[in-house]
């Protein structure tokens, strides 16, 4: 089984070929085509580690769409002062397929 560990803005992910994953909220149209540094290269029985990337090695995957995230809800509160106050918050999300890894 081939996988990769590619990093995205500080975020690290195990991808492999066909593979549909969540990435950072990025300024990317739907079937765009992204290239994604590879940080560590596993090919069933060779691993090839970077330091702190693989020269060489990318990951290309296709936009599929602008996503949300579970709504998150933030309750601040001060006893006895009668504070309360109530937001949420829903983190944006660019949801990609990996295409190929290329090494």
């Amino acid at each position: 089984m081939r996988y990769a560990i590619v990093i995205d803005k500080n975020r690290q992910h195990r991808v492999e070929e066909g593979s549909v994953i969540d990435l950072d909220l990025r300024e990317a149209e739907a079937g765009s085509k992204l290239e994604l540094q590879v940080m560590l290269l596993a090919d069933g029985e060779t691993v090839q580690i970077g330091g702190p990337v693989l020269d060489g090695s990318v990951v290309k995957a296709t936009v599929l769409d602008q996503v949300k995230g579970p709504k998150i809800r933030v309750f601040k509160y001060k006893p006895k002062k009668r504070y309360r106050v109530t937001t949420g918050h829903r983190q944006g999300y660019t949801r990609v397929r990996i295409d190929e890894i290329v090494s």
